[in-house]
């Protein structure tokens, strides 16, 4: 029920931005080709990533393999920590590239007082605060993990439930990085 709230969140916001695109439609076109796509690329590529390294932390935790059961480079053989460590440091370096790419823009004249940078910020900046709140969840996880004397189905249906929102929320980063930055 929470990630269906979450949708229809998200729906709005999307709602919003066409709204807007459709009233204030010179506003996109002079705004839109300040944005660097190059790098905004790669920062979506790492976030997708993301998703892949937290799917595989779910297959350790569906196996009860909360560490490693070989050497660091034996990827094969990572437990729940690893890869959701991994996740986490993907998921901060999006997080930081949003950050850098706010500045940039910002630097360049955008802010909310425009209606393209109000709905461009308010939209990435939600999304934004998502990561935030699923990087929060992979802490309590990794915690779990660190403090359950045996790792058990409690453990892993934690993991589990939180790649759940994982994934929702890098999907709803590729339905708005599509329409933010190809959408023309």
């Amino acid at each position: 029920m929470w990630l269906a709230s979450e949708l229809m969140f998200f729906a709005g916001l999307f709602a919003m931005y066409f709204t807007h695109r459709s009233v204030h439609a010179e506003q996109w076109f002079e705004w839109s080709s300040i944005l660097n796509l190059q790098f905004a690329l790669v920062n979506t590529t790492i976030l997708v990533l993301s998703s892949v390294t937290c799917q595989m932390g779910v297959w350790a935790a569906e196996e009860f393999r909360p560490r490693r059961t070989g050497s660091l480079l034996q990827v094969k053989k990572w437990g729940v920590v690893e890869w959701y460590t991994l996740t986490f440091l993907m998921g901060a370096f999006f997080i930081a590239g949003q950050v850098f790419e706010y500045a940039e823009l910002y630097q360049a004249g955008l802010d909310v007082s425009s209606s393209y940078g109000a709905v461009f910020f308010i939209t990435t900046g939600f999304h934004g605060l998502h990561v935030l709140g699923g990087l929060i969840a992979f802490l309590f996880v990794l915690g779990r993990v660190f403090t359950a004397k045996r790792y058990g189905h409690l453990e892993a249906t934690s993991a589990v439930v939180t790649s759940y929102y994982w994934h929702f929320v890098d999907l709803v980063w590729v339905a708005l990085f599509v329409t933010i930055y190809f959408i023309r």
